[in-house]
């Protein structure tokens, strides 16, 4: 199974950290945070990642391939020179669709801009009900952080529901290509796409209550920085 790691946007909220620099790319405890969840990848057994690209794409070419995390294949799925041409989450993976599966085999995607504790290999059991054709996606949900009022969905019983809105979509998730496949690669987020899957029962979900970060702004950055308690593991 690979892995899906988005890295495409601008990252507004950063200010002038991103001006010359992709956000997956700013420094957290010594290495940029893409290089965190790339580690992560290669720890939980991934067969390869794929990193979608935009602004600053230039940038992430020198990841391409093994060299920079040997043992763990990496390819990349540029979407544009700049911000102008990120295609948003889910037009992003149906460009990226062939690079992640041969049309049966499962995929995970996470965004390049959280830092967590969650092992990555716990996404197997998933996988594999996605798989079988049991479910057609699972998501990783976390108790909604301080930037948010409201979440954006609920789990039960390992079914998520639209409602209550009670939990935060944790940028953590297994898919099933099928769902992509008749889709085009145009601009378009994942959501409220993915709520037709979720009114049909057809996802499955988890709530982790761990070590879990978006970090949005320089100040998540520098707080983040002296807070190191994720557990993400070392080179």
């Amino acid at each position: 199974m690979k892995i899906m790691i988005l890295a495409a946007g601008r990252g507004t909220r950063m200010r002038e950290l991103t001006e010359r620099t992709a956000k997956p790319l700013l420094s957290l405890w010594g290495r940029p945070m893409l290089e965190w969840q790339l580690l992560k990848a290669k720890e939980a057994g991934f067969s390869g990642a794929v990193i979608n690209t935009a602004h600053h794409s230039e940038l992430f070419d020198r990841y391409a391939g093994s060299k920079v995390m040997p043992g763990l294949n990496i390819e990349i799925s540029k979407e544009g020179e700049d911000f102008s041409g990120a295609l948003e989450t889910k037009g992003g993976i149906v460009k990226a669709l062939p690079l992640l599966s041969d049309g049966k085999e499962p995929f995970a995607v996470v965004s390049g801009d959280i830092v967590t504790a969650y092992d990555y290999r716990q996404l197997r059991a998933a996988a594999e009900a996605v798989r079988c054709g049991r479910f057609d996606a699972h998501l990783v949900l976390v108790p909604n952080p301080y930037f948010k009022d409201t979440g954006d969905m609920d789990v039960r019983e390992g079914l998520v529901y639209r409602e209550p809105k009670r939990l935060t979509y944790g940028n953590i998730a297994v898919f099933s290509p099928r769902i992509f496949e008749k889709e085009s690669a145009e601009k378009a987020p994942l959501f409220p796409w993915l709520y037709q899957f979720v009114d049909a029962g057809r996802v499955s979900g988890e709530l982790y209550c761990g070590p879990w970060a978006n970090v949005g702004t320089p100040e998540d950055l520098a707080h983040f920085g002296r807070e190191r308690n994720f557990a993400v593991t070392e080179a």
